[in-house]
């Protein structure tokens, strides 16, 4: 298969759905080898299938460094290389601020903040290793370029995020590694059963009163899907982006200038 990814190999995290599953889904059809990291196994097993013969699955906790170094070790062994990695794990969490606990904080920051920079650390060292350059991508939000009142936690791992990025970039890019990210805004998608949840709880809402009231107040007219995302990450692990370092992309259907 040729495209614009032709001969790579992709390492996404959290990517047997959602949004990382449309990543690997478009990195496959633009002639990447794609490797289906998450810590739902069998799941990832499923997409990997689906998505066809370029694709394996890869058993990956990013909280667990040991996790980390065996899932890039095990993709360099069955498809010789890294060239990108899109660290795209990660969770929501929202309470107002007298009520948030360490657990959750520290769950959130794990999984958002230290799953990403160690995440990319190894990745780096990798293509470091191969001598040839390569690109990572990290998932921020647009929730990490404000605060939002009941979402303190989350809104700050993103803004580490995108504070990771800049940092990364401009520090790797002596290796030939391009660092960026994308922020997207409100996505369509299985997460939302949960964000809608807190703020069913917190705010007082109806059931789906959220999803609705966000989805309407995005400039473009809709929340996005998986898919409107996945044209910035082909972007941004093509030869078209070499000149781009660290920078942090919106792609929110116009919820946030920057």
């Amino acid at each position: 298969m040729t495209g614009r990814l032709s001969g790579k190999v992709a390492l996404i995290t959290g990517a047997a759905r959602g949004i990382g599953r449309a990543f690997a889904q478009a990195y496959f059809q633009e002639g990447a080898k794609v490797a289906i990291c998450d810590i739902n196994i069998e799941r990832a097993k499923i997409t990997a299938k689906e998505i066809g013969d370029s694709a394996i699955a890869i058993d990956m906790d990013v909280t667990c460094q040991n996790s980390i170094d065996d899932a890039v070790a095990n993709v360099v062994s069955q498809f010789g290389r890294i060239d990108i990695l899109i660290n795209n794990a990660a969770v929501f969490t929202a309470a107002p601020i007298t009520e948030i606990n360490r657990i959750d904080f520290e769950r959130t920051f794990e999984i958002n903040v230290a799953g990403t920079l160690f995440t990319m650390q190894a990745a780096a060292r990798q293509m470091i290793e191969q001598g040839h350059g390569g690109t990572i991508i990290n998932m921020a939000s647009q929730a990490g370029r404000r605060g939002e009142a009941l979402v303190s936690v989350y809104c700050a791992s993103k803004a580490a995020v995108i504070s990771l990025t800049q940092s990364a970039g401009l520090n790797l890019i002596q290796h030939g590694i391009n660092v960026n990210a994308i922020a997207p805004g409100v996505v369509e998608g299985e997460h939302w059963d949960d964000v809608d949840t807190y703020f069913a709880k917190y705010e007082g809402k109806a059931p789906g009163q959220k999803k609705a009231e966000v989805s309407k107040a995005v400039p473009y007219g809709r929340m996005a899907i998986p898919d409107d995302l996945t044209g910035m990450a082909i972007f941004l692990a093509s030869e078209e982006a070499k000149y781009i370092v660290a920078q942090t992309y919106n792609v929110d259907g116009g919820n946030w200038m920057s």
